[in-house]
């Protein structure tokens, strides 16, 4: 089982979106391959500064790099011990659900156990035809290919039959999760109820990625996750798993964050050139000032959205240099995050769940008792010609983490 650190309460860390943006200063544009050199330089500083997560997004256009977040989390854990290594989307959508089930089971045991994923649908409308598939059919999809992707994970030979793929008949994704207990899944919306609804009815975790609108929409959304989570029998409301993301930019004095942040936030292509970054700052998280503020801030944020179980940050994109991003990580890692974990933790009540960590969740299955370690037995390779694959015993059905945790 993985010998990683266990984090409690709430986990900090940082996610990218994988931009390739010119830099409005200098007017230097960078390659795409410097760009992923960086997001491992980053990753592996997150990790020396005390962060808990690392999480990496999924696009397949220009300007973006990173198509292949599993690829990317695997080198990032062959250079880091302890940091959780995640997605801030898989696209469940257009994704083979078998493909992305092999994957992170494959990243669970090259980290071991470091690993989760969030699932999403995405924001590039043209990704759907360019992996054969219909945006119209969006959510049908995120719902069939998620209820597929948890059967390959929780049982050792599926038979599926669904309206967007060909059927699979003893079919057994390999290799097992780690340990015998699937990645913790996050279902990420920034605007959609029902996949509030889709994370509810599993008892998976929410992340509600408010960095575009106001509160008042993601305050809903959680909301409604919250009720139906508790509606499916998982636990009370406040039981619930939720992230939240945020954007930061910081310096000792405020006016010399405000000055220097302010070439990139308009030039950005993500912000759209839209509100100015003073209202921009007052509608979202976006918070451009100096450490105590953003402490005042995200302190503040359990007031709006209940007590929950993952912060991160969004810093490395809209063309920052590397060298000012490893100085924000820096304040963020020793100024900031340290008395945020303090404020997060006064008064949080006791049957708040902690963040999910592998090692909690297999404790959670098997209590002080030996893992499972999956061993084929012998087959032809077609998992046909005998009644299971391996020589063991699974692992009790259903979630392992929590509240949401079903005996078998």
């Amino acid at each position: 089982m993985s010998e990683q650190a266990e984090t409690s309460g709430i986990q900090f860390g940082l996610f990218t979106v994988s931009d390739v943006t010119q830099n409005p200063v200098t007017g230097e544009t960078p390659s795409e391959g410097q760009k992923i050199k960086d997001a491992i330089t980053i990753a592996r500083h997150a990790e020396e500064v005390g962060l808990d997560v690392y999480a990496v997004g999924e696009h397949h256009n220009p300007p973006f790099w990173s198509s292949s977040p599993s690829t990317t989390l695997a080198a990032i854990a062959a250079q880091t011990e302890r940091i959780i290594l995640s997605t801030s989307t898989t696209l469940i959508t257009t994704n083979d659900p078998v493909k992305i089930a092999e994957d992170f089971a494959m990243l669970q045991h090259i980290s071991d156990g470091r690993t989760d994923i969030m699932l999403g649908r995405g924001n590039t409308g043209p990704v759907y035809p360019w992996f054969g598939k219909d945006i119209r059919q969006g959510l049908p999809l995120a719902i069939e290919n998620y209820a597929l992707l948890h059967k390959l994970w929780h049982e050792d030979v599926v038979d599926w039959e669904g309206k967007f793929r060909t059927p699979l008949q003893g079919f057994t994704s390999t290799p097992r999760p780690l340990d015998g207990v699937a990645p913790f899944v996050w279902h990420g919306s920034i605007r959609t109820p029902e996949i509030a609804e889709q994370a509810a009815y599993y008892g998976d975790g929410f992340f509600a990625n408010n960095i575009f609108w106001p509160k008042e929409h993601y305050q809903r959304l959680i909301e409604l996750y919250r009720q139906r989570f508790a509606h499916y029998g998982h636990g009370a409301p406040e039981q619930a798993i939720v992230g939240l993301g945020g954007q930061v930019f910081m310096r000792a004095k405020s006016q010399d964050a405000v000055n220097e942040f302010r070439p990139y936030f308009d030039n950005a292509p993500v912000y759209g050139h839209g509100p100015s970054m003073e209202d921009f700052t007052e509608m979202t998280p976006l918070t451009v000032g100096s450490p105590q503020q953003v402490i005042d801030r995200y302190a503040a944020m359990r007031d709006t959205f209940g007590d929950y179980q993952r912060q991160l940050f969004l810093i490395d994109h809209a063309g920052l240099p590397l060298n000012v991003v490893l100085e924000q990580l820096d304040i963020l890692g020793g100024e900031v995050v340290p008395v945020l974990r303090k404020e997060m933790a006064k008064n949080r009540p006791a049957d708040v769940p902690d963040a999910p960590t592998h090692a909690a969740r297999v404790k959670a299955v098997y209590g002080d008792g030996p893992t499972r370690e999956a061993r084929p037995g012998a087959n032809r390779g077609d998992n046909l010609t005998v009644g299971s694959p391996y020589q063991d015993t699974p692992a009790p059905a259903g979630s392992a983490f929590g509240l949401g945790r079903k005996e078998a």
